[in-house]
């Protein structure tokens, strides 16, 4: 066993953990050793769906949104890394009224903030997607400067950015407890030995509160699982194709080249650590499918796996030192926008932990909301 002494410990090597290990190394902070207890972006990152949209109802999920675009757009000469960042756009398609009224409301704030977005009614969205069948539907919300990149290319160019900046990245090291003195954070027990430290990084996404509870904190974080299937080769849906999201049945498809992404939120799953892909429900992301793109009807169902949202009440992120814990901070709880933001949280994080403070008001990710009866939950959620 071995014995380390570091100034900063963060958890997690999804794209939360790397990028604040980035964004701090950058400032000239490299005493930092990041731990993942398997390899980097295997876990939520790396099976999230990659989606950037600033199509939000909050103005705080709008500007970390647009900060990880503006990142992408410079990734290469940052990373010095290729990514394919494919801005084919975001759609969101509502058949309720009272969704399609708060939709509408969200347009005014996101336009305020410079989204450039657009309102379409049922004939236009046809009329640009031909292959969606649009009874029913009250109309379409698109943003043009959203779209997808894969999210294991975007996370693995940053960490080894990262290690090329001299930060220590332990694979394969599980934590398993968290050492506090006089509610302060002393260190971290792992399957390799103690760590000292009197700062620590709760980066461990859908496994955020799990982490928490080693520090005597409840954090109200469920993981969910997120089932996602893909297609064998289609060329029948031109491309680029958006990002396409049925908000009311929560389906959505996009591309996934030579073939087509499509999954589903399953409203009657309850919390777990289960990854694993259940046919039935592949059975009834099949069925969204055909009624709003019924041409996938000649598509081959190819492979699915399972992911992990961490979810909080309000849909919203945890983001901050945790009061009463000095040292003990948490970016977590991103309830599927966590990839999006990683890397703008990455950047803020890193001035909160180096400088005390940051420009980004974070109080609508405060620990305390919850308490104080101040949340205001984000509507546009997929």
């Amino acid at each position: 066993m071995s014995r380390y002494d570091s100034k900063i410990v963060i958890i997690g090597g999804g794209i939360m953990g790397v990028s604040t290990a980035y964004f701090l190394a950058k400032r000239g902070q490299k005493d930092i050793i990041l731990l993942e207890r398997d390899l980097l972006a295997q876990a939520s990152t790396g099976l999230c769906v990659g989606g950037i949209r600033q199509q939000f109802s909050h103005p705080a999920n709008i500007l970390l949104s647009q900060e990880t675009i503006g990142l992408l757009r410079h990734f290469e000469r940052e990373f010095h890394a290729k990514i394919d960042f494919h801005q084919a756009g975001y759609l969101f398609l509502t058949r309720e009224q009272s969704t399609w009224e708060a939709f509408c409301e969200c347009v005014k704030i996101q336009r305020r903030y410079g989204v450039p977005v657009e309102v379409l009614s049922p004939e236009e969205v046809k009329r640009r997607w031909p292959y969606l069948e649009i009874k029913g539907l009250k109309g379409g919300i698109f943003g043009p400067e959203d779209g997808y990149v894969d999210p294991y290319d975007v996370t693995m160019a940053i960490a080894n950015k990262t290690r090329k900046l001299g930060i220590r990245i332990l694979e394969k090291t599980e934590v398993t407890d968290i050492h506090l003195e006089n509610n302060q954070v002393k260190g971290v027990a792992t399957s390799r030995g103690p760590i000292f430290s009197r700062i620590i990084v709760n980066a461990a996404g859908a496994w955020g509160g799990e982490i928490a509870k080693m520090a005597g904190v409840e954090l109200p974080i469920q993981p969910f699982r997120r089932q996602v299937f893909i297609t064998k080769a289609f060329d029948a849906i031109p491309r680029p194709l958006p990002m396409i999201i049925d908000q009311d049945t929560q389906f959505y498809i996009r591309g996934y080249a030579p073939g087509i992404l499509m999954g589903m939120t399953d409203l009657d799953e309850l919390p777990s650590f289960h990854t694993h892909v259940d046919r039935s429900f592949m059975e009834r992301v099949t069925a969204a499918a055909l009624e709003r793109v019924p041409v996938l009807e000649k598509a081959e169902m190819l492979r699915g796996w399972g992911g992990l949202y961490a979810m909080t009440p309000d849909e919203n992120p945890i983001i901050g030192e945790i009061p009463g814990i000095k040292g003990f901070f948490c970016a977590t709880g991103f309830s599927g926008h966590g990839f999006q933001h990683g890397p703008a949280v990455g950047r803020i994080l890193s001035e909160l932990i180096l400088h005390g403070k940051t420009n980004f008001n974070l109080s609508p990710f405060s620990y305390d909301r919850f308490n104080k009866c101040q949340k205001t939950t984000e509507l546009i959620t997929v």
